[in-house]
């Protein structure tokens, strides 16, 4: 990688030059031979401006990511926020939150969301979970921020977030996910969050927007592929999506929007499908199927959620196969969705906001809420929504649990990016070392 200066020597002189020259828009590295093992060559982008580091991951976001060094140990970064209040000596550690870290610049701070540690075998990952598997402990203070806290001024890393139009009645909930997969803790964060927009009686209506490339993709793999217990992991992380797409389906109180700038496959199309309406951005892309994942059968819901939308024979084309992926219009023209529009993610989001400030107007006149309640009141005693559940857990569960292994070797192969053959074999992991300020701990 080409930089712009160069200098040749990190203490008090060289330093001070370093941060000095990086303020600007000049891309300054500094070398020190003298600290062997603490600056390898991708630990030097601690001394790049945020500005810089920013381009530079989002540049790398999908593959291979940006290689560097924390704790002494390589890792490939991704999932890149700037952090406008917090600071601390480049290259440290000062502040973790979701299980993102947040990694001081020369000028700033930038989070990063997700690890990959170098080499063979290694899976993308939270990046605190990264580092634990890695041996590595961070030190650094939580820092979390209120779902409903008001954006500031300072930019930062919000993985959910709540904002509210009062005078147009209606809340936003928005849930970023890297790469649309949903651990157990991120689903039931976001049940926590969709808890609290749905307590607010100064709406009528609830709009979901998930990231700006995915929707949702439904369960973590790559999180339960680096499990102890990957069939047990499956399970929660299972139930934990069911509880949202359960919470979403029972609201009374307020009609649900789905809009989806990003695409949505697997868990993530019945969790769009649990709202009231859905609506797409042009170009999206819904994968509505499972079983392309060594026979996993699937929840969420989609067993309701799919035929009440386009029936039975549709449904039975969407999942299976040969797992056919469905474009935003040809969704919209069978059923799937209500509506498609937006070339891009900013006409999408005003076109949304538009919408749903209209549909709120209707909500009390037009007697919305009554007639969904009246909807679901009618499905459920057609067949109770649990039941749904219980049949498609139980078939779940001997994907899981069953003495047949195809969905763990899916699995294995998917996040292992392995094709359709190959092993990988699971080393031990180290014992925990600590991490203090990006380096290995005295």
């Amino acid at each position: 990688m080409l930089n712009d200066v160069v200098i040749v020597g990190a203490g008090p002189v060289g330093a001070t030059l370093a941060l000095a020259l990086a303020g600007g828009d000049l891309d300054v590295v500094s070398l020190d031979a003298r600290a062997k093992g603490t600056l390898a060559s991708g630990d030097l982008r601690r001394y790049h401006a945020t500005a810089t580091v920013l381009r530079k991951l989002r540049a790398a976001e999908g593959h291979p990511g940006v290689l560097d060094e924390i704790g002494g140990t390589a890792f490939h970064l991704f999932g890149a926020h700037e952090e406008g209040a917090l600071r601390g000596a480049p290259g440290q550690i000062v502040a973790q939150r979701d299980g993102a870290i947040c990694r001081a610049t020369v000028d700033g701070a930038v989070w990063i969301t997700t690890l990959k540690q170098a080499g063979e075998g290694a899976l993308k990952l939270p990046a605190t979970l990264a580092l634990e598997r890695a041996g590595l402990v961070v030190h650094a203070p939580e820092r979390p921020v209120p779902v409903h806290a008001p954006a500031g001024a300072a930019a930062t890393y919000r993985e959910i977030a709540y904002e509210e139009d009062a005078a147009a009645g209606v809340g936003y909930l928005r849930f970023t996910f890297h790469n649309g997969a949903m651990s157990t803790e991120q689903c039931r964060r976001l049940q926590d969050a969709y808890a609290y927009a749905r307590s607010r009686r100064e709406t009528s209506v609830i709009v979901l927007l998930g990231g700006r490339d995915f929707f949702s993709n439904g369960i973590h793999l790559n999180v339960i592929e680096a499990a102890d217990d990957p069939a047990g992991e499956s399970w929660l992380n299972l139930h934990a999506i069911d509880d949202v797409v359960r919470d979403i389906i029972e609201t009374d109180s307020h009609l649900v929007v789905s809009a989806l700038a990003g695409d949505a496959a697997a868990g993530g199309v019945p969790l769009a499908l649990a709202a009231d309406q859905v609506i797409a951005r042009d170009d999206v892309v819904l994968n509505p199927y499972y079983q392309h994942m060594g026979g996993l059968y699937g929840s969420e819901y989609w067993t309701y959620l799919l035929p009440r939308r386009v029936g039975a024979a549709t449904t039975a084309r969407l999942v299976g196969a040969p797992y056919t992926p469905v474009g935003a219009h040809e969704a919209m023209w069978i059923g799937l969705i209500d509506a498609a529009y937006g070339a891009t993610a900013g006409a999408f989001e005003t076109w949304t906001r538009a919408l749903a400030a209209r549909l709120a107007e209707r909500v009390g006149p037009q007697g919305l809420l009554e007639a969904k309640r009246r909807r679901r009141a009618c499905d459920e005693h057609s067949k109770p929504l649990r039941a749904y559940r219980n049949e498609e857990m139980a078939r779940t569960h001997a994907c899981f649990f069953g003495p047949d292994r195809s969905y763990h070797e899916a699995r294995h192969r998917f996040c292992l990016k392995l094709g359709q053959t190959g092993t990988v074999v699971r080393e031990a992991r180290p014992a925990a070392r600590g991490v203090a300020n990006a380096t290995h701990a005295a």
